[in-house]
């Protein structure tokens, strides 16, 4: 946490810049107000770094546009339904919103947009006081209605208004309280705490697109345990995401097996750490931190009590991977998302028979193939890894000396075989040629067996791919 005076630098050195510079200067040459407001303001006083820059002004959607135009090098009006207009100014993107408030009719899923009068009212409209923090330019001018810089030094999350009026304006707040949590590292004070868990059924009036985006932005903060313990607690959970605390009632007060829903977040922390070790790019990477949450979702439906008090959880990797499809598909997750998460979670359990006893050549080549391309592969390495959590330390290191001799065999095969690009000696137009066949389903068919043959024996030639396929056709054909 800066001090008032340091994070006041930062401000007035933010706004020297050419790009709040000539804005300040365009919108009081118009005759309107101009503040930089919100997260640039917090992250002054927090020491982050200043990314996005947002400005709020009386100035109507149509007025700031007349204003910024001359002055941007582009500018778009996507938002204007919402009173926020985007430009880039002086090389940088900026979004500049007229004064407003978010309310709900109750029923409708979409906020019905009020254009406010002031700053001070728009502040006190805003979700936490730690966002109600304006500058006001060009005086430089800091504007905090609602003591959002005690709060900031206390690190607690309040609204400015009661949380019941600010969750009532707009449900999806509840969400944000729980990303902040993580994201800032801050707590949540007991009456927005409250607040949540009273008004969790009305996160149900909130579109799903929105709720997948806060739900996204969560698992990609470096620490999403503490924000997803407030959602399970508060009952939001079991409204957005239900399979989460389901997990919760895997708790056995005999201790025959591990507390899934702690096992699942630690997981999510392992697989966090694991990204950051292995510095692979794209990273943060929402696919590889929803499969880790989500891979032990099948168990409450498989779970079996054995004799002797055993207890067995077959086939959850199966059962789990179709509960994450239906779920990512109701949050609106695009295919490709959908299809990566619920084949991880298909494969989880897979990397554990190979402490069994060494796999042939051929199981490593099809370990390869069913994850798909590198990039999945990388993720099927690191919840693999990420999902042992057990406390037995020699447990512990023989299975990640066992993946060790995994991801060695795999490079070896890679360096020797192109393991990568795994296919048939043949493609489709040579198999045709050879059985002197036409496009259609037995195609397809001698291409699979043909790649049978690749991944139980590595490379063996087109030659003797050739020779293979006949004496194939030929027993298919008796």
């Amino acid at each position: 946490m800066q001090s008032v005076a340091a994070a006041l630098d930062r401000l007035a050195e933010a706004a020297s810049s050419p790009t709040v510079a000539k804005l300040a200067e365009a919108f009081e040459r118009a005759g309107h107000e101009l503040a930089l407001v919100g997260g640039p303001v917090r992250d002054a006083f927090l020491g982050r770094e200043m990314n996005d820059l947002d400005f709020t002004t009386d100035a109507t959607p149509d007025e700031i546009l007349a204003i910024v135009k001359p002055i941007a090098e582009a500018h778009w009006d996507i938002g204007r339904a919402f009173g926020t207009i985007g430009a880039k100014v002086a090389g940088e993107t900026v979004e500049i919103t007229t004064y407003r408030a978010d309310a709900y009719d109750g029923d409708s899923r979409k906020p019905e947009v009020v254009f406010g009068d002031s700053l001070e009212a728009d502040l006190t409209r805003r979700d936490f006081t730690v966002n109600a923090l304006a500058l006001r330019l060009p005086k430089l001018e800091l504007v905090d209605p609602s003591g959002g810089v005690e709060d900031l030094v206390a690190r607690v999350l309040r609204t400015p208004s009661s949380p019941e009026r600010s969750f009532g304006d707009d449900p999806l707040r509840m969400l944000r309280a729980a990303r902040f949590a993580s994201q800032l590292g801050f707590e949540v004070d007991d009456d927005t705490t409250q607040a949540m868990s009273d008004l969790a059924p009305e996160i149900d009036r909130i579109s799903a697109e929105r709720v997948r985006d806060e739900l996204g932005k969560l698992l990609l903060t470096d620490a999403p345990r503490p924000g997803l313990r407030l959602l399970v607690d508060s009952g939001l959970a079991a409204r957005v995401l239900p399979e989460l605390p389901a997990l919760r009632l895997e708790r056995d007060e005999h201790h025959r097996h591990k507390d899934v829903y702690e096992h699942s977040l630690t997981v999510l922390e392992q697989a966090i750490d694991y990204e950051g070790e292995r510095a692979v790019p794209g990273r943060p990477d929402l696919v590889l931190r929803l499969a880790a949450l989500l891979h032990d979702i099948g168990k409450p439906a498989t779970r079996r009590y054995e004799s002797g008090g055993a207890v067995s959880f077959h086939h959850h990797d199966v059962v789990g991977a179709k509960l994450a499809r239906k779920r990512l598909r109701a949050l609106r997750f695009d295919n490709d998302t959908v299809a990566a998460v619920s084949r991880l979670i298909e494969l989880h359990l897979r990397f554990f028979g190979y402490t069994d006893g060494a796999w042939t050549d051929s199981a490593v080549r099809r370990y390869v193939r069913d994850a798909g391309d590198a990039e999945q592969l990388e993720r099927l390495h690191i919840l693999s890894r990420a999902d042992v959590t057990t406390r037995n330390r020699r447990k512990a290191d023989q299975l990640a000396f066992a993946y060790d001799d995994l991801e060695e065999r795999i490079a070896m095969l890679a360096e020797e075989e192109e393991l990568a690009a795994v296919r048939p000696e043949l493609d489709g137009q040579q198999i045709m040629k050879l059985l002197d066949i036409t496009p259609g389903p037995v195609v397809g068919e001698a291409y699979k067996y043909l790649l049978e043959v690749r991944l139980d024996e590595g490379p063996i030639g087109e030659d003797a791919a050739a020779d293979r396929l006949r004496a194939w056709w030929a027993a298919r054909g008796a």
